[in-house]
């Protein structure tokens, strides 16, 4: 059970089409069942005074994070696609923090790395945060061993008190322990998962 309160934020992280629909283009399995614990989230997050931000992967057509440029990955959360919008049916109850837009691996929701230099920039949201005299985070969404592991792992870094909660977010698993490792590498960089 987590406690919010008017120094906390709920992260919800990538909760999008190609991510969440079984349609996606990077579909993450189990991930639909995630949608209605993160809705109980939001709604006790709000019922508390607590703040709510989102994540959006907001990829350009071509960029080195996809397979057909070199990258990692299928296409996916193109910008203005399908794809990339929030999935029907999740509260939207805050600002919204796009990341990856100009090419960049945008795994954590407060950094974007550049493919190429490896150059990491910040995103907008610690200074977001920190502006509303946010001290605690509690990180929801997809997927647990690449966007919600980075994520938290960052907001640990940067000083936010940070919890994951394991019945609100689902893994990829492209090898079958991928999950249970980003919980445990999650574990170890200070991050709380419940």
């Amino acid at each position: 059970m987590v406690e919010y309160g008017a120094t906390t934020a709920l992260i919800v992280v990538d909760v999008q089409n190609d991510f969440a629909d079984p349609h996606g283009s990077l579909s993450v399995p189990g991930a639909a069942d995630i949608i209605a614990a993160v809705n109980q989230q939001i709604a006790d997050a709000l019922a508390a005074g607590a703040r709510c931000v989102y994540t959006q992967d907001w990829h350009p057509p071509d960029t080195p994070h996809f397979a057909k440029d070199g990258g990692p990955w299928p296409v996916h959360c193109v910008r203005d696609t399908w794809g990339a919008e929030l999935v029907p049916g999740l509260d939207v109850a805050g600002p919204v923090v796009r990341k990856g837009t100009g090419g960049e691996d945008g795994y954590s929701g407060f950094t974007m790395r550049d493919p190429r230099t490896l150059a990491d920039r910040p995103t907008e949201l610690a200074e977001m945060l920190r502006s509303k005299g946010v001290r605690e985070v509690v990180v929801v969404g997809l997927a647990t061993d690449y966007c919600v592991k980075e994520t938290a792992l960052d907001a640990a870094r940067l000083g936010f008190a940070t919890t994951v909660l394991r019945d609100a977010v689902r893994a990829v698993n492209v090898d079958a322990e991928d999950g249970e490792r980003a919980f445990a590498a999650m574990a170890e960089g200070g991050v709380s998962v419940s």
